[in-house]
């Protein structure tokens, strides 16, 4: 569920609603916030498991021989990029999974490659803070 218009990312900082990819953030903190209950370290678990798996995802989109396998990876990581607040991400592997066979997906992924890159640098610079 993402947070509503009228939500604040942080103090003094009014919410867009969704963050794009010309954004001040790629993950929304106050979402993330919410969906951990205000909990740092299960935060920071998530940020973690997040980082770790992307570059998995990425080679499941790369290596996804079939529509299924296309398919399960685009919505893996939908899923994932939802629970953090991550929408630009989110949006792409919504757009990824609504492929169909045969599509051009090069540049779907040139385009996921660039938004989880850039949550995996908020991410680093995130949780050096």
């Amino acid at each position: 569920m993402r947070v509503s218009a009228m939500s604040m990312q942080s103090a003094g900082e009014p919410s867009t609603g969704t963050a794009s990819p010309g954004g001040s953030r790629p993950i929304d903190l106050v979402h993330l916030s919410r969906y951990t209950l205000g909990n740092r370290s299960l935060e920071n678990e998530l940020l973690g498991l997040f980082r770790s798996q992307a570059d998995v995802y990425l080679a499941r989109l790369d290596d996804g021989a079939d529509d299924k396998e296309w398919k399960n990876a685009a919505h893996s990581r939908k899923g994932s990029a939802r629970g953090l607040g991550a929408w630009a991400l989110d949006d792409l592997a919504e757009e990824a999974e609504q492929l169909a066979a045969g599509d051009d997906r090069s540049d779907v992924k040139a385009r996921m490659r660039s938004a989880i890159a850039s949550v995996n640098a908020f991410i680093d610079s995130f949780m050096e803070a």
